[in-house]
């Protein structure tokens, strides 16, 4: 994945990115996402987002999950996802972060902070 620091935002993609949801059944496209119906999000060339929030910092094994995550509230505040699917975002930051090497502990203890103070965001 590649992505460079910008001011308003932290960082702003070099790529596109894609992830797997298992979100199907929603189709809708903006200038920087997509979601198909199929369960794919795609995060285009020149989306930003602010990387991890709360107490939490930065690292290699936070980055992907923390894009896909913001994209997916991003598109809860937007109402193409509802509100019913926080729960499923929340679950994918923490398989995400999993994926990327995060120990199960630490990716507990985020999924335990969205949980609780992640509907403040969407």
């Amino acid at each position: 994945m590649q992505y460079e620091n910008i001011s308003k935002y932290k960082y702003r993609l070099l790529e596109d990115e894609e992830f797997s949801t298992g979100i199907s059944g929603i189709y809708a496209s903006t200038e920087y996402l997509t979601m198909y119906d199929t369960g794919i999000l795609m995060c285009k060339k020149h989306y930003c987002w602010d990387g991890a929030s709360g107490p939490t910092i930065d690292t290699d094994n936070t980055m992907r999950a923390s894009l896909g995550h913001d994209a997916t509230y991003q598109l809860i505040r937007l109402g193409i996802l509802s509100q019913a699917h926080r729960e499923a975002a929340d679950k994918l930051l923490r398989k995400w972060l999993l994926e990327d090497g995060m120990t199960h502990a630490r990716a507990q203890l985020w999924y335990e902070g969205v949980r609780a103070f992640g509907g403040l965001h969407t």
